[in-house]
C-alpha cells in the first residue's frame, strides 16, 4: 500500500481526483474534552463566563468543517452538503462527548472534515472554560464511519454509530 499524497519521487501533492466518480458521501467522528466535574458544571448549568459553551462550540465546528481545505495543505475543497455537531455533557467522564456527522456529494471523502469539526468544537469548549480549568484534555479524536466513494464502508470497532 502506498501514501496517496505523494508522487513517485516522494513529493507532496495534491491528490487528483478528476477520474473518481461522483458519489454520496459521509464521514462521522468523534472526541471527547475532559474535565473536572466543577468544571463541567458550569456547562450544565449555562454559567460560564463568556457564555453558551456548547452553543458556541458547536458553531465552531461547522465553521471549521467548511473551512478544512484552508487548513489542511493537501485537502480538496469539498461543497458540503451537511454538517452536524452533537455536544453531549457527559458526567460520567467527566466532560463533554463531541460527535459530527458531514456529507457530500463528490469524489473525495470528508472524513477530515468531520475531523477537523471534532477537533475546533474541542478546542472551543477549552477556550471558553479555561478560565475555570487549564487542566482539561481533548482525547480520543477519530473517524468512527466513513463511507462511499470506492472504498466503501468503514467502521470503527466499538463505535456506537
Amino acid at each position: 500500500m502506498s501514501l496517496s499524497h505523494f508522487d513517485k519521487d516522494g513529493q507532496a501533492h495534491m491528490v487528483d481526483v478528476s477520474d473518481k466518480e461522483v458519489t454520496d458521501r459521509i464521514a462521522v467522528a468523534e472526541g471527547r474534552v475532559v474535565m473536572l466535574p466543577e468544571t463541567l458544571d458550569y456547562v450544565l448549568k449555562g454559567t460560564a463566563k463568556k457564555g453558551d459553551v456548547l452553543g458556541i462550540a458547536r458553531i465552531a465546528g461547522i465553521m471549521a468543517a467548511k473551512k478544512t481545505s484552508d487548513l489542511i495543505p493537501l485537502c480538496h475543497p469539498l461543497p458540503i452538503t451537511k454538517v452536524t455537531l452533537d455536544l453531549e455533557p457527559d458526567e460520567a467522564l467527566p466532560g463533554v462527548r463531541v460527535r459530527a456527522t458531514v456529507k457530500t456529494s463528490g469524489q473525495t471523502g470528508v472524513e477530515m472534515e468531520a475531523l477537523t469539526a471534532v477537533s475546533a468544537a474541542a478546542l472551543t469548549v477549552y477556550d471558553m472554560l479555561k478560565a475555570v480549568e487549564k487542566s482539561m484534555q481533548i482525547e480520543g479524536i477519530r473517524v468512527v464511519l466513513k463511507d462511499g466513494g470506492k472504498s466503501g464502508k468503514y467502521e470503527a470497532e466499538g463505535s456506537a454509530s
